[in-house]
């Protein structure tokens, strides 16, 4: 009786033991935190075609990590601290003197306005004087008014508000109601010209100027009425003087005649406004 040995293929042997190895591999575990680098580092053997780092190159890495560890250190260290509120010295007495210097300001007057100037000096003076106590005189030469301070002006605005109203007086407003802007804080002058507003020429000027104006100054009166501004009608510039938000409606009153519309539209909306403006006051 004869009896054949058959051997299995190495194929099939081959699959075999892969399929123990792998049922046998052992499942890996994570590794702890910042363990990883440490052990790629110095457990995982080198790479094939890599050779291990030398001594030198061990060194310098050692170095180099010993460089960072410094400077991070020296930053820390450098850090600035938070201070308390900072704390300034007194004003030494030399500064202090050195605000009283006085301070001068010139007015140039027109010279149509030079007349009246001269007429009115007595009520001009008077107020920059004993309301303000400035030092006021008339340069007739340089055709100007010049305002100094003095020891006695306590006011530190006083010289600005003489040179408001001595302005207001040289741009064409009465005495007294330029003397309002002495009195009260917020008042204000604006001035501007009717071809910022549109070019015209010629007799189309002259009916725009005439249109603001109106007969007899009655449009112009009835603006100031309703808004409660004074206007200056100068040639072709017009200053109004007043309150922010009064200027305002003045202004847009006259660019609307400047622009073209009929006086009576423009009565219509001031009375409208001044409707609105009593009932706000109430």
């Amino acid at each position: 009786m004869v009896v054949l040995h058959t051997q299995p293929s190495t194929s099939e042997l081959k699959h075999k033991k892969n399929r123990r190895k792998l049922s046998k591999k052992p499942a890996r575990t994570a590794p702890a935190e910042g363990a990883e680098d440490h052990d790629m580092n110095n457990d995982a053997p080198p790479a094939s075609g890599e050779q291990p780092a030398s001594a030198e190159e061990k060194k310098q890495e050692g170095w180099d990590e010993g460089d960072d560890e410094v400077m991070i250190d020296t930053d820390a260290a450098g850090a600035p601290t938070q201070s308390a509120a900072p704390a300034f010295p007194p004003l030494p007495a030399s500064a202090q003197r050195s605000t009283l210097k006085s301070e001068i300001r010139r007015i140039p007057i027109p010279p149509h306005r030079m007349t009246p100037l001269k007429k009115d000096w007595v009520n001009i003076f008077s107020p920059l004087t004993e309301m303000l106590q400035l030092q006021v005189r008339m340069n007739v030469q340089r055709k100007c008014v010049e305002i100094r301070t003095s020891k006695h002006t306590k006011d530190i605005g006083a010289i600005q508000k003489g040179a408001d109203f001595v302005k207001a007086y040289a741009l064409g407003f009465d005495v007294n109601d330029s003397i309002a802007l002495l009195r009260l804080d917020d008042l204000y002058l604006d001035s501007f010209e009717i071809k910022d507003v549109k070019t015209l020429h010629g007799d189309h000027l002259s009916r725009a100027i005439g249109r603001i104006a109106g007969q007899d100054g009655k449009t112009k009166f009835t603006i100031e009425n309703a808004s409660r501004t004074r206007i200056v009608l100068a040639d072709t510039k017009i200053h109004i003087l007043g309150s922010f938000q009064n200027i305002k409606i003045a202004r847009d009153a006259i660019v609307s005649l400047i622009l073209g519309s009929p006086p009576g539209k423009v009565y219509a909306g001031l009375r409208t406004v001044s409707a609105r403006m009593r009932q706000r006051a109430l």
